[in-house]
């Protein structure tokens, strides 16, 4: 019988329950208890009882359940016994319904079951609803300026919009009319209105009236595709629910309003507006703004670009909607129906775009800020630097620059570019003239020699390393192992220091200045500051013997203005994909590329080249201004590049073929100032940073590499003595230009004179030939020179005596590039010079100046010139003065 124990615990405890039932009413929970304990262990005892008494072993063996059930009767009620579940003959398991029931109940359990946890895994793999407010569509690109303002867009995208404050009412409202009348009562789904589309739609034997709200369709352009099924309805109508908690009404529908695609590639309905109509939101008729509620439901089929009846049919459809409404009254309902439609057709403003050499440079960094597969995928909003309103100054002043200097100097392009230096950010970027003719950006991919704008480089290197900016240097004729540097205007100044040496842009004085400061801490200084291409050691490069672009030239010459500090040129900000979350932030962190006081020393050098050198067209009324101008060989690319402390810009002039210009870097330097006037306006003033007061024996921060040329020679310098034109220079064959010379050994335009004597009178003018480059001038009737001619020849100098000249006075032969011809009354001590002059009706005219000290020949010629003017009368003291008798006149044609 001990097997039976545990049956008879479960029928106790359901006996106690039973008992404890019935007696609630008479004892406490406590009695209930006891009660249970003593009724189980009676029932104990009778089993115990029952097993004690004797009987035969055929009867223990075919009887055990009977004395079982005469056990229980003692202690447990009969209705309790009488129960099915304790039919032992007759058990409910052995039913056939109990099975069907059963198998019922576990189908419809396992059902709900299946669905429940379908439905809550549908649910966790719904989108965000808060990502439809900064959704943009799959394979799309956004370029924006740092005014949120759209610079570009590329495929599906909208290019205007509208908060729903700023759109017209009966717009919106005829839009709600229209598309979901309940729009305001439903939590997004709207099953009356299912069953109104409906009858309607099965009224009219056609589809006139969809089922889906606002919401609905917010949610389809958003996460869903236009697919036709039944689970992606299912999916749409789980996303408007949950839309529905989380945005509000007005979210809801201006989003909508601003993505809804109404035909021919307009997408919002800002956009549409300019697409049929040419006209922005608020200037849209009431027959307009139902047009274009109505290609809503199917663009392809209402636009009135395609169908114009079945347009207007609908439009008519939705004034009446608008009408049932109450938005509008029945007389202005039908005064717009009688209206015919006018439309305007224009291109979608996403396809215009703003600054294309700037956004192309953008499309060109993206690959290299995100990864590939999220250029592919698109959706992408682009958040750049650039100012609108700097980007516009500056295309009207590169337009202006080719229009008014571009052909009287023969250039027919421009690049200009502005960054900020304290962080690296382009704000202005031309790269050409016209971005349809040629997308060819010059500020990025055009590599030109910089020309003299890298002596910034040579110098900034040189005080770095501890050069006082007073250091002297020789300005002479100099070769260094093969390589014979020339200044562009062909004259020395003898000792000049390195910082009026920058300012005048003498050439000579670089190269020196890079021998002894070294190539490697140049060209590391250089890259240092921003330069990124490639930087030979030779000795041209203090010259821009180098090809380098404009943005990384500005670049450089921007660490001067920040302090010394670098910053990575960039364009870009932040990169968005089409949920908002950001795919890629600039976080460039400015590095020290040179000390705060060698930036100062080279900024207060660069005024010079502004305030007194080469850059004087630059400057700025009130305020500090510093840059360096730049010009290479045969003038082919004309540069200046320029700064205050909140901004850095670069112009570069020249021709695509690289042929020559006639132009000077002085008009970059105009074209610079042009656009800084524009750009400055309004800005603060503010001022460079003092020059440092020790200047002299300064503790370098990097450690000049002096080069061990194989080769030096310092020639003389030859400098003219004529009396007449002391005060003449060699005139230059671009007005303006600085003193640039390019590094290479390219073919300059020179002249050859030859003085030959005629018996002619005094009142006879000189005659001029042209011929290969070779003028002819014929000396006056008294000049006492003999038959003998002079010749100019390159790096010889022939002196031909006149005929009281004595005879220790031979023609001699110096390998200088000097030419005279003495005359009677030349002394021995000047014959040894030379005399390029320009005449062209008082035009002006250069010359180098002499041997002997200044302050000599400036006291002999100041009094000679006084002698000769008294002893002539006062008529002709008033006339012009007739060319010397001791040297004849060159007259020299413009050579353009």
């Amino acid at each position: 019988m001990t097997k039976f124990i545990p049956e008879l615990n479960d029928i106790s405890t359901q006996f106690s329950n039973s008992k404890a039932a019935e007696s609630a009413t008479t004892s406490d929970t406590k009695s209930q208890s006891a009660n249970g304990v003593t009724t189980l262990l009676q029932l104990e005892s009778a089993v115990r009882e029952t097993d004690a008494a004797p009987d035969d072993a055929s009867t223990a063996t075919t009887k055990p359940k009977s004395k079982l059930m005469a056990a229980m009767s003692r202690v447990i009620p009969q209705q309790v016994l009488d129960s099915p579940l304790l039919d032992l003959k007759n058990p409910m398991y052995r039913s056939r319904k109990f099975w069907i029931l059963t198998g019922i109940g576990v189908s419809v359990s396992g059902g709900a079951l299946a669905v429940g946890v379908t439905w809550w895994n549908l649910d966790r793999s719904l989108p965000d609803p808060l990502e439809a407010l900064t959704f943009v569509r799959d394979g799309t690109l956004t370029i924006k300026a740092e005014d949120g303002t759209i610079l570009q867009q590329r495929g599906e995208a909208t290019r205007e919009k509208y908060s729903l404050e700023e759109m017209p009412p009966h717009l919106v409202q005829a839009f709600i009319a229209s598309e979901d009348r309940r729009f305001y009562q439903h939590k997004g789904v709207d099953y009356q209105g299912i069953l109104r589309a409906v009858v309607s739609n099965l009224t009219a034997r056609d589809v006139v009236e969809g089922g889906s709200t606002i919401t609905q369709q917010l949610a389809r352009i958003v996460f869903l595709s236009q697919e036709r099924s039944v689970w992606r309805k299912i999916r749409e109508i789980m996303l408007a629910q949950k839309i529905e908690q989380k945005l509000t009404k007005q979210q809801i529908l201006e989003r909508y309003l601003n993505l809804v695609y109404l035909g021919e590639g307009a997408y919002g309905v800002a956009d549409a507006a300019w697409v049929y109509f040419s006209k922005d939101l608020d200037e849209l008729t009431l027959s307009e703004m139902a047009t274009l509620v109505a290609m809503a439901p199917a663009p392809g089929k209402f636009s009135p670009l395609v169908d114009e009846k079945a347009a207007v049919a609908r439009r008519n459809l939705v004034l009446q909607r608008m009408q049932e409404a109450k938005i509008i009254t029945p007389q202005l309902a039908q005064a717009t129906i009688a209206e015919p439609l006018e439309i305007e057709p224009a291109p979608p403003k996403r396809l215009a775009t703003e600054a294309p050499y700037f956004t192309s440079y953008v499309e060109q960094e993206l690959p290299r800020l995100i990864p590939p597969e999220a250029v592919e995928a698109g959706g992408l909003i682009v958040e750049t630097s650039l100012n609108r309103e700097w980007q516009q100054q500056a295309e009207e002043v590169v337009e202006k620059a080719i229009d008014r200097y571009g052909r009287s100097e023969r250039f027919k392009q421009a690049a200009l570019v502005a960054l900020d230096p304290r962080n690296g950010e382009v704000k202005a970027m031309v790269g050409g003239t016209d971005f349809d003719d040629t997308q060819f950006n010059r500020v990025t991919q055009a590599m030109r020699q910089p020309g003299s704008t890298f002596k910034g480089f040579v110098y900034t290197t040189a005080i770095a390393a501890g050069f006082s900016p007073f250091r002297g240097y020789l300005d002479a004729p100099f070769k260094v192992d093969g390589y014979t540097p020339k200044n562009y205007s062909e004259t020395h100044s003898g000792w000049i220091s390195m910082r009026d040496a920058l300012v005048k842009s003498v050439n000579t004085v670089a190269v020196r200045a890079l021998i002894d400061v070294g190539f490697e801490p140049t060209i590391e200084t250089a890259h240092k500051m921003g330069i990124k291409s490639e930087l030979k050691p030779v000795y041209s490069l203090a010259l821009g013997g180098v090809e380098v672009n404009l943005l990384e030239l500005t670049g450089g010459y921007g660490t001067l203005a920040a302090k010394g500090k670098h910053t990575e040129v960039h364009g870009i900000r932040r990169v968005l994909d089409q949920r908002g979350e950001v795919l890629y932030e600039a976080k460039y962190q400015p590095y020290e590329a040179v000390d705060e006081e060698t930036a100062a020393i080279m900024t207060w050098m660069l005024r010079g080249v502004v305030n007194s050198g080469t850059g004087s067209a630059a400057s700025l009324p009130g305020r500090q201004v510093a840059g360096k101008t730049g010009t290479s060989d045969d003038a082919r690319d004309l540069w200046f590049i320029g700064y205050i402390p909140q901004l850095v810009t670069g112009v570069w002039l020249g021709n695509d073929d690289n042929t020559p210009t006639w132009g000077a870097s002085s008009t970059a330097a105009l074209t610079w100032r042009n656009f800084m006037v524009k750009a400055v306006d309004g800005m603060e003033v503010e001022k460079f940073p003092p020059r440092p007061d020790k200047v002299e024996g300064r503790k370098g921060i990097i450690k000049a590499e002096p080069v061990r040329p194989g080769q030096l020679y310092t020639m003389r310098i030859k400098r003219a003595s004529n009396d007449n034109d002391d005060d003449s220079r060699r005139s230059r064959r671009w007005r303006g230009s600085d003193n640039d010379s390019s590094p290479s050994q390219g073919v300059r335009r020179r002249f050859r004179v030859r003085s030959e004597n005629q018996t002619a009178s005094n009142d006879d003018q000189p005659t001029v030939v042209r011929r290969r480059r070779r003028v002819f001038v014929a000396s006056s009737s008294d000049s006492s020179s003999s038959d003998n001619s002079r010749q100019w020849r390159r790096r010889r100098s022939y002196t031909a005596s006149s005929s009281n000249t004595r005879a220790s006075e031979q023609p001699r032969v110096s390998r200088r590039r000097s030419y005279t011809a003495s005359s009677s009354n030349t002394r021995s001590s000047d014959t040894s010079s030379y005399t390029r002059r320009r005449s062209s009706s008082g035009g002006s005219r250069r010359s180098g100046s002499g041997g002997e000290s200044t302050a000599s020949r400036r006291s002999f010629r100041s009094s000679a010139r006084v002698a000769s003017r008294r002893s002539r009368p006062a008529a002709a003291r008033s006339a012009a003065p007739a060319p010397a008798a001791s040297a004849p006149t060159i007259d020299f044609k413009s050579h353009h």
